[in-house]
């Protein structure tokens, strides 16, 4: 990660560690501000340390209830005039989440919110013994039967957000910090490099339960044998054409 970095080491501490402990994230200009760095390389340091918090493509599936849900991410007012319901008509980005209960969660930018891309999505990212939660979108209709514990809907057009432990409330939240750190931090962030911060805050959901110092270790320690390139595939998002 550090290959031909100039950049002086405190700098790179410093970074990790504002990177693992501010919840909502952090900027570049921040960095470059308080660092006294050019901004292009406080950019790309960040961007190297988002890539040391990338979830390691090994990992197991979510088991257990998991939650599974959709959001948009990007400028608030639509490119086209015209109705922006279940993201038409805008220029926001898709990105779907399954989370765990108590657990970890997976987020990934996808093509479109077609059935077959988040159903697909879901088999990718959840054991097929878990229970899956959803609302009422009817791209997840069909998927029960593939899942030992069935497919549990919560009806949000009917004001329906919780019925006994039939709800999605956890996907909602991790939805929100995001919002807030993109709207409240970084403003704005392109399609081509969303997934990166998406890495950062699934990272810092992921191991929430660490304290500070815990997880800047955790951070710099998953940075071992990682370098990043702008044209590796392995930069890409899953679930991405």
């Amino acid at each position: 990660m550090y290959e031909e970095s100039r950049i002086d080491l405190r700098h790179w501490c410093y970074a990790f560690w504002r990177a693992c402990t501010s919840k909502k994230g952090v900027s570049a200009l921040e960095i470059k501000r308080q660092c006294q760095i050019s901004y292009k390389s406080a950019l790309f340091l960040m961007n190297r340390i988002r890539f040391a918090m990338a979830p390691d493509p090994d990992s197991p599936k979510l088991t257990g209830t998991v939650e599974c849900d959709e959001t948009y991410i990007g400028p608030r007012k639509p490119r086209h005039p015209g109705t922006s319901r279940r993201g038409r008509g805008t220029s926001k980005t898709p990105v779907f989440c399954a989370v765990e209960r108590q657990g970890q969660l997976r987020r990934r930018v996808v093509a479109d919110v077609t059935g077959a891309t988040l159903k697909a999505a879901i088999r990718e990212e959840v054991d097929s013994r878990s229970r899956i939660i959803t609302d009422e979108f009817s791209a997840y209709t069909g998927i029960g039967p593939e899942y030992a514990g069935g497919h549990d809907t919560v009806c949000h057009a009917t004001k329906e957000y919780a019925r006994g432990d039939i709800h999605t409330n956890t996907a909602e939240s991790s939805h929100a910090l995001v919002k807030r750190g993109i709207v409240g931090i970084y403003h704005n962030v392109s399609r081509e490099y969303l997934h990166r911060y998406l890495w950062q805050f699934d990272f810092m959901w992921n191991h929430r339960k660490l304290n500070d110092g815990e997880r800047t270790l955790l951070a710099i320690q998953a940075a071992e044998g990682k370098r990043l390139m702008y044209r590796d595939p392995v930069n890409q998002p899953k679930g991405v054409n």
